[in-house]
């Protein structure tokens, strides 16, 4: 069996741009953990969970790849950086652009996207194609992927019935009822595989 542990990462500083020439994709991608970030991050990895971790993976943003940095620095490994496991591009260039409930909407509609940006079923095609890649390289080993809420949300959606309970989401595994679709910093799931079959799922609390 294969141990694949999801974590969204740790909490990002809050910050204004007074003159940056970035784009909005490339914004996104540079913002750093705050210092309540790190500290999240560096006690989440001091879990028993986190013990004896064979890989650690991050998507190419700087507040994943600083939030995996304390797992894999723990068990003395490199960060194996892969994008494909990076967040939802939105494709727009500035926050104006962004429609009404375009989250709402997303989550609905699997093709719904706007601009050069990604669709749900866009970002769960190369989340799977990643993790699989993961599995075919990790057989019957313990890895932690660091990566983004939307992004997981979207992957879960593979393997798990969704449903909007009262407003909320409700994520069930074989009639297991396991998250309600808020992320929380460093919010992490531990998925077990037996080659490429899920055999379960859970929302596992750090802290």
């Amino acid at each position: 069996m294969t141990i694949v542990y999801l974590m969204r990462h740790s909490e990002p500083m809050k910050h204004t741009y007074l003159k940056n020439s970035d784009s909005l994709q490339l914004q996104n991608e540079k913002k750093i953990l705050s210092i309540n970030g790190e500290e999240i991050a560096k006690k989440v990895s001091e879990s028993n969970e986190f013990i004896n971790i064979d890989k650690v993976y991050s998507s190419n943003y700087i507040r994943t790849i600083s939030t995996a940095k304390y797992v894999a620095e723990k068990n003395n490994l490199d960060i194996l950086i892969d994008e494909d496991f990076g967040e939802r591009k939105f494709g727009i260039t500035s926050w104006d652009e962004l429609p009404e409930n375009f989250e709402r909407k997303q989550f609905l509609d699997e093709d719904y996207k706007i601009g050069n940006g990604e669709c749900q079923k866009e970002v769960r095609e190369r989340m799977i194609l990643a993790l699989n890649k993961v599995l075919d390289d990790n057989k019957n080993k313990r890895v932690l992927i660091v990566t983004h809420g939307t992004a997981i949300s979207y992957l879960l959606k593979t393997w798990c019935d969704v449903k909007i309970v009262d407003d909320k989401l409700n994520y069930s595994y074989n009639g297991k009822y396991f998250f309600d679709g808020h992320f929380n910093y460093c919010e992490t799931f531990k998925l077990v595989f037996d080659n490429h079959e899920l055999i379960s799922i859970d929302n596992i609390k750090i802290g």
